[in-house]
């Protein structure tokens, strides 16, 4: 079960934010928001007393679903908070709208103080974490804490850009099942090197039935349009900018690598760093548990501060 609120990002763009939680937490009202499509009236007023903010940002093609074993785990002693960002899952995507990294980063600071989540904990995945940081960097007084999953600081260029491209290009559109989608991008993909079941599932989130089978929720033409936007610059200026504590998270396989990771780790003012083993870029999702074990200790810091 799941909470929907939505929040209104830059541009009028609409947001969908999901509270996620064992049961999920009701406004002070009393009215039942448990359903999974329920848009609260006035997300701030549902703030818990005393219960500190954490903000989940997913990567380029997520949903803020992929975030909900850990929002759930978080939901004992956080407001945990899993965002929608344009483009994506259940909010806007509108087809002239803005997909700049200024776009994504102030949808997240309006998402934080619509919601009244601030002094938060970011916890951002690939493009989300590259949001988080930014945020983090731009607003230091909205942000307490930074966990960085698998996003990589240095250009990643042209070339890039092109194999992404062709990638969209060689999906068998449409799937006719989900079991279809769960083979290919977890068995059939070319760019998966082994078998990885949670791929699979990772992605079969992220479809829809049409009436002609089973299709992203997403516009490729935007994921290449949001992606354009970081690949060809690097970020370390941003990560030399954020003030608090920020923790790096690395799957052992996956697309971050442990040289850059430790450099990151270097660069940031206040960083550590943890690796998850058996996982690849898709940390929370290959391996949830390490991964909960990999974030706990630098969550536990953070509460005696």
């Amino acid at each position: 079960m799941a909470r929907r609120i939505d929040v209104t990002g830059t541009g009028g763009v609409r947001l969908a934010a999901w509270e996620f939680g064992d049961p999920p937490k009701t406004d002070p009202a009393g009215s039942d928001l448990a359903g999974p499509d329920h848009a609260g009236s006035d997300p701030a007023r549902d703030v818990p007393d005393g219960s500190p903010g954490v903000l989940l940002l997913h990567g380029l093609m997520g949903r803020a679903s992929h975030w909900a074993s850990t929002a759930r785990w978080l939901s004992g002693r956080y407001r945990a908070v899993a965002l929608d960002q344009r483009g994506h899952g259940r909010s806007d995507k509108p087809p002239q709208g803005s997909f700049t990294r200024d776009a994504y980063v102030d949808d997240a600071e309006a998402a934080l103080e619509q919601l009244g989540l601030a002094p938060v904990v970011l916890i951002g995945h690939a493009m989300g974490a590259l949001t988080a940081w930014q945020l983090a960097a731009k607003r230091p007084d909205l942000v307490r804490g930074l966990i960085i999953c698998d996003m990589r600081a240095s250009a990643l260029g042209a070339a890039s850009q092109r194999e992404w491209d062709q990638w969209f290009k060689s999906w068998p559109l449409p799937f006719a099942t989900l079991a279809d989608v769960r083979k290919w991008f977890g068995e059939d993909d070319p760019w998966v090197e082994r078998p990885n079941p949670a791929r699979g599932e990772f992605y079969a989130e992220v479809m829809a039935e049409s009436p002609d089978g089973w299709r992203p929720v997403f516009d490729p033409e935007q994921m290449l349009r949001s992606r354009e936007t970081w690949v060809f610059d690097a970020h370390w200026e941003e990560l030399a900018q954020v003030r608090c504590p920020a923790l790096v998270v690395r799957g052992l396989d996956g697309e971050l690598g442990r040289a850059e990771a430790q450099e990151m780790v270097r660069v940031l003012p206040s960083g550590q760093y943890a690796e998850v083993a058996d996982a690849g870029h898709l940390v929370h999702y290959d391996q949830p548990e390490a991964w909960r074990a990999a974030i706990e200790p630098f969550l536990d810091a953070l509460s005696t501060d």
